[in-house]
């Protein structure tokens, strides 16, 4: 399972190999500043959001990869059957959101939450 820090300046999403191969990518790191908001969104296919884009689409058991929007794109990496860390990012990073199916998702959650900027959901 994908794995959420904080390292420096940056938000780290750390994927294990068959994750790395299934999303096409060694993993992701967005500036901390780029943060908007944080939750966990019990239901892991409500965090799925736009069209599917490159990456594995399993139905009904997995996704793996970037999802198109209207405005940008998403990034989600998640699994059936548990509750997926949601990670809103500003315009300016390189995805909209983060939707990352991980071990702790309610710890993840109050990790991010103190790097959320005030006015802002999370």
């Amino acid at each position: 399972m994908a794995r959420v820090v904080v390292e420096g300046t940056d938000i780290v999403v750390r994927l294990a190999w068959w994750e790395k191969l299934a999303a096409r990518r060694r993993g992701l790191r967005v500036p901390v500043a780029a943060l908007r908001g944080v939750y966990v969104e019990a239901d892991w296919w409500r965090a799925l959001r736009g069209v599917h884009g490159s990456g594995v689409w399993i139905p009904e058991k997995l996704y793996a990869g970037v999802r198109q929007l209207p405005h940008g794109k998403d990034f989600a990496l998640v699994r059936e059957g548990g509750a997926v860390l949601c990670v809103e990012l500003s315009r300016s990073a390189p995805f909209r959101r983060l939707a990352l199916s991980v071990p702790d998702p309610e710890g993840v959650l109050r990790a991010l939450q103190p790097h959320v900027p005030r006015g802002h959901p999370g």
